[in-house]
């Protein structure tokens, strides 16, 4: 299996699951019987299995990280970042990145069938995970993967926190972390903003105590609601204004103008909505959600930080963005902090952006320049030939 695995294209194009018969224990002490972990992998892995990057996704990401997504027909989530002569260049590393459990592409979750025999979906059944959960099915997958020590763990927002993650629960399988525009636990505002979307797929009629995957219906509406005010937190005020200001949309003025599209915003937030429904289940949407909710690094280790990376050898490099408000600079200054405190080789870069916290989604090279260098000298350092 190894050698195929060091032997395929450059872009697989076939699916790839791993499936662990002996399951996982999560931490609200549930047994899955069965643990599913679907990724994606693209680059050669080297002989000494030495140059792996292990990405993770955000909130409503998936691993369909540089290729076209077999649902939406669009490219993947980081096409401007994972690729040959990229930031993270697929001619020198090992990429893989995994729908995270919880999740609705092929990973263990709401969706996928019961660990009984009836073959029915978990639906609101499915065990509540953590972000502590998600990142030890990420290491048996790198295990079967056979590959002892990662050179990076990389990925923003939801992704960050798996970063942070790993580097607290596995130090010694990771030699570089990069948290992106991400928090070491969820702030009250953030709790906040979940909860509305959570709340709004439980108004949706068609949400039937979340048993909708039983029938033919589906809680689309409240879905579709749930991702517009999300997205409204990746964007900063000043995307929103260069991009749709006060413009409306052409058409005549009637008397149910309140009731339809007055404004290009309007549209574009219902565009987001509706086409998000028809790529992720709204039970996977409360499962990973809550998992953030939860998340708190420095309450699992008697509320210091720092101690979450004591003695820690990983090279960490922060990243934040000027306009990101939902994870705002502050946050991750407080991690920076805590590395500090535990004596971390840490670097720090807030990149000025207008552009919210998707910034890091987007074509920003300055966070492109500071992703490349950081991983080049991170490679020096490993001994990875160029």
């Amino acid at each position: 299996m190894l050698a195929g695995i060091m032997d395929q294209p450059e872009f697989p194009q076939v699916p790839q699951h791993a499936a662990f018969a002996d399951g996982l224990t999560l931490e609200c002490g549930t047994h899955l019987a069965r643990l599913v972990v679907a990724y994606r992998t693209y680059g050669t892995l080297n002989a000494a299995r030495s140059n792996a990057i292990l990405i993770c996704h955000a909130l409503t990401g998936d691993q369909y990280v540089a290729e076209t997504h077999p649902l939406t027909g669009k490219p993947g989530w980081w096409e401007a970042v994972v690729g040959p002569g990229k930031p993270i260049d697929t001619d020198r590393y090992f990429v893989i990145c995994s729908n995270v459990i919880g999740g609705c592409l092929g990973s263990s979750g709401p969706a996928s069938p019961r660990d009984d025999e009836s073959g029915r979906p978990w639906g609101p059944d499915f065990p509540p995970i953590t972000i502590a959960d998600m990142v030890r099915a990420q290491k048996r997958l790198v295990e079967h993967l056979g590959i002892d020590r990662l050179f990076a763990v990389i990925g923003g927002s939801m992704g960050g926190m798996q970063v942070l993650q790993w580097a607290a629960l596995y130090p010694a399988s990771v030699f570089a972390a990069v948290p992106i525009a991400t928090a070491a636990w969820h702030s009250a505002q953030n709790i906040a903003f979940n909860e509305v979307g959570r709340q709004s797929i439980f108004a949706d009629p068609d949400w039937q105590a979340g048993r909708y995957g039983e029938t033919d219906a589906m809680p689309a509406r409240g879905l579709a609601v749930a991702r517009m005010v999300a997205h409204i937190t990746y964007l900063s005020e000043e995307a929103l204004t260069r991009k749709f200001g006060r413009r409306q949309r052409s058409g005549p003025v009637g008397a149910n103008a309140l009731f339809g599209d007055m404004f290009e915003v309007e549209s574009y937030l219902r565009h987001q909505g509706s086409t998000f429904v028809n790529r992720f289940d709204a039970n996977s949407y409360l499962t990973i959600t809550r998992a953030c909710d939860y998340f708190d690094l420095a309450a699992e280790h008697g509320g210091d930080l720092s101690a979450a990376f004591a003695g820690t050898r990983t090279r960490f490099c922060l990243i934040s963005f000027s306009s990101d408000w939902l994870y705002p600079t502050a946050e991750s200054r407080t991690i920076a902090r805590a590395l500090n405190r535990a004596a971390a080789n840490v670097s720090f870069v807030e990149i000025a952006s207008d552009k919210g916290h998707d910034a890091f989604l987007l074509d920003e090279p300055d966070f492109h320049r500071t992703l490349a260098g950081f991983l080049a000298g991170c490679a020096e350092h490993a001994g990875l030939a160029a």
